[in-house]
């Protein structure tokens, strides 16, 4: 298979399996209204499952040259097509590949641009690659300051591989830098991740709490604490919401 092969038959195929239907409610469910944070983007209407099955087909055939041209298209799914062919390339890749690749898609960020392209595709090449080189774990606080929200989202999700390893502290620092972001989507992924942590070590994700839980958005606060007994969840809630009275 040619390289101009690769993309013209993965679009095409893509384009084949769309459904008018679903796309038009994926333009409700993935907030593509004047305004909201997946504003103007466009959909085929192809589930996620359908999406794996033809990057599966093509991976081994797509250079990072026709990934490049897939992240460029307008359609979600064609990017999210390039963005799951990398996450099934990565790991068979030498380290300087996989440092090219790693590279590569931060330097593409913006077009990583809707919570689903972040989630499926970072912790697999951006929380690979950190949690294999420690050392280049400072990249995590330039995208958690970032004006972009999807740059952020991509730091959050990258601690994911870290928390699964029991290394935490990137984590708990992040939370601490997002604090006091604006966007839902960012309290939603900050809380899940920290509820990941209660799930390796229950200790450091009370401790964290019982410093932190009167600073944190409400919706933060009950993603982290959504697994906690009842009684442990209404007590931080009332922390919260004491807080938030006085």
């Amino acid at each position: 298979m040619n390289n101009n092969s690769c993309t013209t038959q993965i679009i095409h195929s893509l384009k084949l399996r769309g459904d008018e239907t679903r796309a038009t409610h994926f333009l409700r469910f993935f907030k593509t209204g004047k305004g909201q944070y997946g504003e103007g983007d466009k959909f085929l209407g192809i589930t996620v499952p359908v999406v794996r099955s033809i990057a599966k087909q093509y991976y081994q055939d797509c250079p990072l040259a026709d990934i490049e041209i897939l992240l460029s298209n307008p359609l979600h799914e064609i990017r999210l097509t390039g963005l799951i062919i990398m996450t099934y390339q990565y790991p068979k890749l030498s380290e300087n590949d996989k440092y090219t690749y790693y590279q590569f898609y931060v330097n593409h960020a913006e077009q990583i641009n809707n919570w689903d392209l972040v989630d499926l595709s970072a912790p697999k090449i951006v929380g690979a690659q950190l949690l294999a080189n420690p050392d280049e774990r400072v990249i995590l606080t330039q995208l958690a300051t970032s004006p972009n929200l999807w740059r952020r989202r991509i730091a959050v999700l990258a601690a994911y591989p870290l928390i699964k390893a029991g290394q935490f502290d990137e984590i708990l620092r992040l939370t601490k830098i997002l604090l006091y972001d604006k966007q839902d989507l960012m309290h939603k992924a900050v809380g899940w991740m920290l509820r990941e942590v209660g799930k390796k070590d229950m200790g450091v994700l009370i401790d964290f709490l019982n410093q932190n839980a009167h600073l944190m958005p409400r919706t933060m606060l009950r993603y982290a604490i959504e697994k906690l007994p009842e009684p442990q969840r209404q007590s931080y809630l009332k922390i919260k919401q004491r807080k938030v009275n006085t």
